[in-house]
């Protein structure tokens, strides 16, 4: 199964502000500071790009790219995905016990349908945001950050179990994220993005261990120092 995006081109009135090209095999990151892109690619796949620009691309896939069908978000915030006052049953289009199968998958029990999004902690409600993305049978999971607001110990384990939901479910997933460290755990290949412009793309062992882009070496060095002073 095949997903290539062929000159994903993002322009405002007054300049270009995306024009990339890449290949999705398996599982790969998009890695940029804020500005870089990242944010704009995302909404050009799911189609939510603000009126004021305009967007061409030629995608090349086995299947069809429509946001809820195909193609799920695991975004930056559970916190604001969620209707905070609604339980969280009633935010699957499904049946309890269909709803309850999902959360089984993300390891939660099915007790966890009757209770409230502020009842939940913060990973708890980004498994259920991943139980959700899963009842959609997406083919492409778009990762937006997913775990820059939890703990080190809490990002592993949801990180462990996007993995292994992949070799599970078999969907291909796109991370676009500014945290370097966490490509390794979860990506093949990875594309480092400077201004709206792949700068450097290969393996993640490739260019993580040998960077050949001055920005990139400054990005991978910025990133295990900041690691270091959250640790």
């Amino acid at each position: 199964m095949k997903f290539i995006v062929h000159n994903l081109l993002i322009k405002s009135r007054a300049k270009e502000l995306v024009n990339i090209t890449f290949e999705i095999k398996e599982s790969f990151a998009l890695v940029g500071q804020s500005g870089s892109g990242k944010s704009l690619t995302l909404k050009a796949l799911l189609g939510m790009l603000p009126l004021n620009l305009t967007c061409e691309k030629n995608i090349e896939s086995d299947f069809e790219l429509i946001a809820g069908k195909n193609i799920a978000i695991v975004p930056q915030n559970p916190f604001t995905a969620l209707s905070p006052l609604t339980k969280i049953g009633d935010q699957f289009m499904l049946a309890r016990d269909k709803a309850g199968q999902f959360m089984k998958m993300v390891d939660l029990d099915e007790g966890f349908l009757e209770r409230y999004p502020s009842e939940l902690s913060g990973g708890q409600l980004q498994r259920v945001i991943i139980a959700y993305a899963l009842s959609t049978n997406p083919k492409l999971l778009l990762l937006d950050e997913p775990t820059t607001a939890l703990d080190s110990e809490t990002k592993e384990g949801i990180l462990e179990l996007i993995l292994a939901l992949q070799k599970k479910v078999g969907y291909k997933i796109l991370f676009v994220t500014h945290d370097v460290e966490a490509t390794k755990e979860l990506c093949q290949e990875i594309a480092i993005l400077k201004d709206g412009i792949i700068i450097e793309h290969g393996s993640v062992t490739e260019v993580l261990d040998n960077p050949q882009n001055k920005y990139t070496k400054q990005l991978i060095a910025s990133n295990f120092k900041n690691r270091g002073k959250r640790e």
